[in-house]
């Protein structure tokens, strides 16, 4: 199993976000600080501003959302659920690309954290 831990500016957003919007099923919750969330075998950590993830370093440089590394996740229909995700409102940093293996496309969660969606040839 993959885990990746993101951090987010408010863990219910997020929660709202991964679970209600994208379909992962919610493991576990620790109030505001983190919840952990899963699609298949990928496991999200999600680490909210309390959270000891979220913890300034020793320089003080604090951890924050946002940047290009992603997860991807693979889903069956690129257009339906994008179509939908619009309409609610989500942010896409580009459109509906294809390559070889598949179609994708770039959006953010409320924290602006990329999230990759996969359709597979």
């Amino acid at each position: 199993m993959a885990q990746f831990r993101y951090i987010v500016s408010d863990v219910d957003q997020a929660l709202a976000f991964y679970c209600d919007q994208l379909g992962l099923e919610l493991i576990e919750q620790y109030g505001p600080a983190m919840a952990i969330i899963r699609q298949g075998d990928l496991e999200l950590w999600l680490a909210g501003p309390s959270a000891s993830a979220s913890k300034p370093m020793p320089d003080g440089a604090k951890p924050e959302p946002g940047g290009w590394n992603r997860c991807v996740l693979v889903i069956d229909d690129i257009h339906a659920l994008v179509a939908s995700l619009r309409r609610q409102g989500v942010t896409f940093r580009n459109e509906i690309t294809a390559g070889p293996g598949g179609k994708q496309i770039l959006c953010e969660d409320p924290s602006g954290n990329v999230v990759e969606l996969f359709q597979p040839n």
